[in-house]
């Protein structure tokens, strides 16, 4: 007798009504796309758009390219003159250089400098407190550090009395997280899209050229890897994109967020105990699963993208094919094959339509190999009553649909050459486990 084969588990079901029942492998999430809300369509441009001033271009927002003053003291930003990376730029030369991409610390962290601090005594290191000191040795960096952080404290329910009556020293030793925090911001250069004529034209991560796409992965890339390098206390560093405030974006200005904390939190722990009980988990309940169900998206060498199942709202994962488990371990070549298939996916899916970016990776503690994987969120759907009590959420989307919508928009735009070459739809490999990071 031969060894028996272990049943295929059964992440996708559909019923006989067409209602398709969907379980996360990774977290157990459950979730139903029920017939006749499935064809529900994804939200359409804003008709009630203005047009674009000429102040629009770069004032819209604080985030615009006249405001850099706006925010915090500037970490790193990324040059088009032959992609340069420019670090810890002083507020005197911040309007030298026109940024396509740059890292400022959020002005309301998640996890602040003082979580920090107060908790596990943690100090400016040598380089953050030399910087600290460089940037305030100019009255212009003086000046800049004193007017975020009084906007700051005016923001958080401070009157101008009462900042003004405090000592200036004062203010300025409360910025501290401006220098050593954990809550990073990327920036993309552009509010709109170029040539647009309406307010409702704004600039998405597909709105971004191939190459500045990939400028902007390897800016968040060296900025994950500096928060991990700058802080012994850090487990984990969470990295994600909202666009669009239906998707918790605060402006609609296209940016990263990278939340340091010290914790792995539930779903990178649940991720853990699957991987300990099977190293190839995310080939077999993956790609490999997604392979057998007709699900894959598209890929190219280094990277493959499939409609996910088991999500709260319609999801595509994007996994990297490397052997490196780490995201700043990555060849310059792997990572610009992950950035090409992220744009194409963001291009694919639209600047009308809200979404979350969220990045996936081994926490350097854990010993357990786990592939570099990005999901891309639709925030299209509202969870309500039925799904608060049942824990079973309707995704108003199947991964079918999914598959299928995404697929004929990367046809149509591979067509344009908007999108980097990619194998789409049935030209996608069939070869099972491509995900190397278990091969180290």
């Amino acid at each position: 007798m031969g060894i028996p084969v272990a049943p295929q588990p059964a992440f996708l079901m559909t019923m006989g009504d067409g209602t398709i029942k969907q379980v996360n492998p990774s977290t157990g999430t459950r979730v139903w796309t029920v017939s006749g809300r499935s064809e529900r369509p994804l939200p359409r441009e804003d008709k009630n758009s203005g047009p674009v001033s000429d102040t629009d271009w770069t004032h819209a927002c604080a985030f615009c390219s006249a405001r850099y003053l706006e925010t915090p003291p500037e970490k790193s930003r990324i040059i088009r003159d032959r992609w340069q990376l420019l670090e810890n730029t002083p507020a005197e030369q911040l309007f030298e250089t026109l940024a396509e991409f740059r890292v400022v610390p959020n002005l309301f962290e998640i996890v602040s400098y003082a979580y920090w601090h107060e908790n596990y005594g943690f100090e400016l290191t040598q380089a953050e407190a030399a910087r600290k000191l460089h940037y305030l040795s100019t009255d212009q960096g003086r000046r800049h550090v004193m007017a975020v952080q009084s906007a700051k404290m005016r923001l958080a329910g401070k009157s101008s009395e009462e900042i003004a009556s405090m000592d200036h020293d004062r203010i300025i030793e409360q910025a501290d997280s401006f220098f050593g925090g954990g809550h990073d911001v990327v920036i993309a250069r552009r509010h709109w899209a170029d040539g647009a004529r309406s307010t409702a034209e704004l600039a998405s991560a597909g709105c971004l050229s191939v190459e500045e796409h990939e400028q902007y992965t390897r800016l968040t890339i060296h900025t994950m890897n500096n928060l991990y390098q700058t802080n012994p206390h850090v487990r984990y560093v969470a990295v994600f994109q909202n666009w669009l405030q239906a998707a918790g974006a605060s402006f609609d200005h296209l940016h990263k967020q990278l939340v340091a904390i010290d914790e792995h939190g539930d779903n990178v722990d649940r991720v853990i105990s699957r991987v300990r009980a099977n190293e190839n988990f995310f080939n077999d309940s993956g790609v490999n699963y997604a392979i057998d169900q007709n699900l894959l998206i598209a890929e190219n060498d280094g990277a493959v993208a499939f409609a996910g199942f088991g999500h709260r709202y319609p999801t595509i994962e994007i996994f990297s094919k490397s052997s490196h488990v780490y995201p700043w371990e990555h060849t310059d070549l792997e990572v610009r094959e992950m950035s090409n298939l992220i744009h194409a996916i963001h291009a694919a899916s639209g600047r009308e339509v809200p979404c979350n970016e969220e990045w996936h990776h081994v926490p350097p503690q854990v010993g357990e190999p786990m592939p570099w994987r990005i999901n891309i969120k639709w925030r299209v759907s509202t969870v309500a009553g039925f799904e608060g009590d049942t824990k079973i959420y309707i995704n108003t989307l199947s991964p079918y649909h999914i598959k299928e919508q995404v697929t004929a928009r990367l046809l149509e735009l591979r067509a344009q050459g908007i999108i980097a070459p990619l194998r789409i739809g049935d030209e996608c490999s069939t070869t099972k486990d491509c995900l190397k990071y278990a091969s180290q």
